[in-house]
C-alpha cells in the first residue's frame, strides 16, 4: 500500500554513535530535518529558575508538553527531577519539585524512548503520551556494531560437531598484524562450546546419526546459568542441514529464546566463516530485535523498514542481526551516490565523517537509475574481531570523527581511536568530556558556538586542552603559538588517518583517487574535506545540500531488497553446463524478484547475479558478476587479486550463486534540497560577516550562511560556510560554487 496515498509521514533516520539524524516529508510534502543526541537527550541552558519552574534557552523546535514525563537534570552535578509540563513558547519547564540551579548551567532532558522515536516526535510535533501519526519509517542503525565492538551482546553458547569445540578459538590461524610481537588473540563471543554427537560427510551423507540426549542435558545446564541464546554450526550443514534444524528445534523446546543456524545465515561451504557468522548473528540478535521492537511499539501500526549492510531495505520483522553491522555507513554511501548523480559526478569517493568514525567508499555512478548500480560490494567482511559471510557495501572505516579523543600517549600526540561519543561527548558539550576534534575546530575558530546544535562551553574546551598539555613534558607553560601548533597538529593527524582510509579503497585497489570527486558529508565532513583531498591530490570536492544529514536522506533513495543464495560445487564446464547455469540464475532471479514484491516493493531493477568461482583445488572463491564470458571475467579477477594470471588453468568450479533483486529507485527518490534560485546578477557580492579563525595564522575570514548562497554564487577560501547541521572549512587556495541542485562544488 502506498503510505503517501493514506496521508502518512515518510521519515528516514540514521542512528550513529553520537548523533541521530532524521529527515521527514509530511503528508503535505513539507520537508523537515532534525539532529538529536543518540542518548535521546535534548540539551539547553538555564535562563531563570523560580522554584519548580525552570526557563531554559533551547532550540529544540518542540511543541507543548513534548518533554512531559521525561527526566530533567543539570549536567555535571546530576541534580534533576521529573518534568510535569512544558510551555514551548515560553521555553518553560515545570518540574515535580524545586531545584536550585544558577543561570547559565547546561541541562538536559532525557526521553524514555529511543532516539528514532524522539526524532519522530520532534518532526511530527507530537507531545509525550500521544501516539505518533501514521508513517513509513526507514532506519539505519549502528546499534549492532556498537554492541559488537563494546562486547555488550547477549550471553550465548555455540553448539558444534563433536571434536570441534575449539574450532573458533583456533580460527584460520591468520595473524591480524603480521609484524606484531605481542599477539593478543581476540576472545570468542560465546560463553560455552557444546559438542554435538553427530557427523556428516563432505558429500552430505550421514556418517554418525544425531544424538540429542547429551545436548539436552547441557542445554538445561546453560539455561540454569542464564544463557538463553545459541548458535548452531555443524560440519557440512551446507550440504545436509537437517541435523542443525533438529538441534535448533530441541533447544527452542528447552526454552532458548533465540537460535541462529549456520545453514540459514551463511549457507555456504567452509565451516569457520559459517560458524563465525552464526555466532555473530546470535550474539547480536537480542540487541537488534529488542531495539527494533521498541521502535515498532512506539510507531503503533506504522511500517518500519531497516537498511541492511548491502544498502537494501528489509522489513523489520525479517531483519537479521548479521546484516546490521554496516547499516549506517551503507545509508551514507547510497546518499552520496544519489548526490553525485544529481550533480553529474561520474566517479566519486564518499567521505562520511560523523561524531565517532569516518566511512569512505568508492562509487562509479552509472547511467540510469538502477538502485544497486555503481557501488562496490564484498561478500565476506570483518567488523572488529568478527568475520562474516554476508553481502555488504565495500566501506572502509577509520576511528576518526568529531568526538575522537585528542591526547598524548607519552611519546606523541594522538587522535582516537577512542571516542567521547554522545555521553559525555566533547569537552565543549559541558558534560565533563575530554578534548576531541570538535574542541580542536572550536578553539581554532573554525566552528561558531552560536550555530552549534547544543549549548557550547568554550572554557571547558580550553581547560581540556591545558589538561593534555600538562601531560607533555616541558609544555606545562606553552610559549606563544604553541597551543595553535598543537591544535593544528591534531588536525594533521586526523586528516592523514582519513586519507589512509581513502587510499585503501582507491590506490590499493588499483584506482587513482585523483580521478575522483570527494563527496564530503556528515556532521564533520566539511570541516576536514579540503585537508584530506590535498593529501590525496584530489582537486574536486562535492558538498551536497543538507550534507549534515545526508545518511538519512540516502534512506529515501534506497530500495527494498531480496536475495537468493544457492551453493553449487560443480564445474563451470562446457556450453551445456553453462546453459544449465543460465537457467538456474533465471529461476533464482524470479525468486528474488518475487521476494521484493512480497515485501511491498514497487518496480524491480534488473536482478544482479554474482557467481563464486575458483580453480579446482583452491580454497577460496572469487566473486564474479554474471555477464558475458564467465571464464574471461574470472581470469581478469584472478589477476587483479593475486597480481598474476594462474600458471595452469585447470577446471573452473562454480562454488555458489547469489542473485540480488532491488526495488527500482527513482532519480528523484527522497527530497531534493535545492539552493536558493538563481537571479539576475547572481554570483556578485555575497553578504558575509568576518570571523577570526586559524589558517596557518590567525586571520579574519568571511563567515557565510549556506542558505543565503544562490545558484552560481562563488566563494574563495579561506572562508567558513555554516548550515544547520554542519560547517564547511574552505581552505586557502580552494573556491566553492553553488551548482544547480544546491550542492557546493569545490
Amino acid at each position: 500500500m502506498d503510505q503517501r496515498a493514506q496521508g502518512a509521514w515518510r521519515i528516514w533516520i540514521d542512528t550513529g554513535g553520537t548523533f541521530t539524524d532524521a529527515v521527514a516529508v509530511s503528508p503535505r510534502g513539507d520537508i523537515g530535518r532534525v539532529k538529536v543526541l543518540s542518548t535521546s537527550a535534548l540539551r539547553g541552558t538555564v535562563a531563570a529558575v523560580e522554584g519548580a519552574r525552570v526557563r531554559v534557552r533551547q532550540e529544540w523546535g518542540a511543541v507543548d508538553n513534548l518533554v512531559r514525563g521525561w527526566a530533567f537534570r543539570a549536567l555535571g552535578d546530576g541534580d534533576g527531577a521529573e518534568i510535569q509540563g512544558f510551555d514551548a513558547a515560553e521555553s518553560l519547564i515545570m518540574l515535580a519539585r524545586e531545584v536550585a540551579l544558577p543561570v547559565g548551567v547546561p541541562i538536559e532532558v532525557v526521553s524514555p524512548e529511543v532516539a528514532p522515536l524522539l526524532a519522530a516526535r520532534l518532526l511530527t510535533g507530537t507531545p509525550a503520551g500521544v501516539g505518533l501519526p501514521p508513517m513509513e519509517m526507514r532506519l539505519a542503525t549502528t546499534r549492532g556494531t556498537n554492541a559488537l565492538l563494546t562486547r555488550t551482546g547477549a550471553r550465548m553458547a555455540l553448539f558444534v560437531t563433536r571434536g570441534f569445540g575449539d574450532l573458533l578459538e583456533i580460527g584460520t590461524q591468520q595473524r591480524p598484524d603480521l609484524f606484531a610481537l605481542n599477539v593478543v588473540k581476540p576472545r570468542v563471543l560465546y560463553e560455552a562450546a557444546v559438542e554435538v554427537d553427530e557427523r556428516v560427510a563432505a558429500d552430505g551423507s550421514v556418517l554418525r546419526p544425531l544424538s540429542l540426549a547429551l545436548l539436552e542435558e547441557r542445554g538445561r545446564g546453560l539455561l540454569r546459568a542464564g544463557v538463553r541464546v545459541a548458535a548452531v554450526a555443524l560440519l557440512h550443514a551446507d550440504r545436509h542441514p537437517e541435523h542443525e534444524r533438529r538441534v535448533a528445534a530441541s533447544l527452542r523446546g528447552l526454552g532458548f529464546t533465540h537460535v541462529s543456524c549456520s545453514h540459514e545465515v551463511a549457507p555456504f561451504i567452509k565451516i569457520v566463516p559459517r560458524a563465525e557468522t552464526a555466532v555473530v548473528d546470535a550474539y547480536l540478535a537480542p540487541v537488534i530485535e529488542g531495539y527494533l521492537e521498541s521502535i515498532r511499539r512506539g510507531l503503533g501500526g506504522s511500517g518500519l523498514r531497516v537498511l541492511s549492510s548491502s544498502g537494501g531495505l528489509v522489513d523489520a520483522a525479517a531483519f537479521r542481526a548479521k546484516d546490521s553491522l554496516l547499516s549506517g555507513p551503507a545509508g551514507g554511501v547510497v546518499g552520496a551516490r544519489q548526490a553525485a548523480r544529481r550533480s553529474d559526478v561520474a566517479r566519486a569517493i564518499s567521505f562520511d565523517m560523523g561524531g565517532t568514525s569516518t566511512d569512505v567508499a568508492r562509487i562509479e555512478v552509472r547511467a540510469g537509475n538502477e538502485s544497486s548500480g555503481g557501488l562496490d560490494y564484498v561478500y565476506e567482511h570483518t567488523v572488529g574481531d568478527a568475520h562474516l559471510v554476508t553481502p555488504a557495501v565495500a566501506v572502509e572505516t577509520v576511528a576518526a570523527g568529531g568526538g575522537s579523543i585528542c591526547g598524548f600517549d607519552g611519546v606523541r600526540p594522538t587522535v582516537g581511536p577512542e571516542s567521547a561519543g554522545a555521553a559525555p561527548g566533547p569537552a565543549c558539550y559541558g558534560a565533563g568530556g575530554p578534548l576531541t576534534l570538535t574542541d580542536v575546530n572550536l578553539l581554532l575558530g573554525r566552528l561558531d558556538p552560536v550555530r552549534m546544535p547544543i549549548p557550547i562551553d568554550e572554557g571547558a574546551a580550553w581547560a581540556a586542552l591545558q589538561a593534555v598539555r600538562g601531560r607533555i613534558p616541558g609544555a606545562e607553560r606553552p610559549e606563544d603559538g604553541a597551543n595553535d601548533a598543537l591544535l593544528e597538529g591534531f588536525l594533521d593527524i586526523a586528516a592523514e588517518r582519513m586519507a589512509g582510509a581513502i587510499r585503501r579503497v582507491s590506490t590499493r585497489a588499483g584506482y587513482d583517487p585523483r580521478e575522483y570527486t570527494l563527496v564530503a558529508f556528515g556532521g564533520a565532513g566539511g570541516q576536514h574535506a579540503c585537508a584530506v583531498a590535498e593529501r590525496l591530490g584530489i582537486t574536486s570536492i562535492l558538498v551536497p545540500a543538507e550534507a549534515g544529514v545526508l545518511s538519512a536522506v540516502g534512506l529515501g533513495a534506497a530500495g527494498i531488497e531480496g536475495d537468493v543464495r544457492l551453493q553449487m560445487l560443480c564445474p563451470l564446464g562446457d556450453a551445456s553446463a553453462r546453459r544449465g547455469l543460465a537457467h538456474l540464475i533465471e529461476a533464482l532471479s524470479s525468486a528474488a524478484h518475487s521476494k521484493v514484491k512480497g515485501l511491498g516493493g514497487g518496480d524491480v531493477a534488473e536482478p544482479r547475479a554474482i557467481v563464486g568461482l575458483r580453480l579446482r583445488g583452491q580454497d577460496s572463491a572469487l566473486e564474479v558478476e554474471y555477464s558475458g564470458d564467465l571464464k574471461m571475467h574470472f581470469l581478469e579477477r584472478y589477476g587483479a587479486v593475486y597480481g598474476h594470471p594462474p600458471r595452469k588453468i585447470d577446471e573452473i568450479e562454480v562454488v555458489w550463486v547469489r542473485v540480488i533483486a532491488s526495488e527500482l529507485a527513482a532519480e528523484d527518490a527522497g527530497p531534493v534540497f535545492a539552493g536558493a534560485p538563481p537571479e539576475a546578477g547572481s554570483g556578485g557580492a555575497i553578504a558575509s560577516s568576518p570571523r577570526c579563525a586559524y589558517f596557518a595564522r590567525w586571520r579574519m575570514v568571511p563567515s557565510l550562511d549556506r542558505g543565503s548562497l544562490r545558484v552560481g554564487a562563488v566563494v574563495d577560501g579561506p572562508a567558513l560556510i555554516f548550515e544547520a547541521h554542519g560547517a564547511l572549512v574552505l581552505e586557502p587556495g580552494w573556491s566553492a560554487r553553488v551548482d544547480p541542485v544546491g550542492a557546493l562544488r569545490l
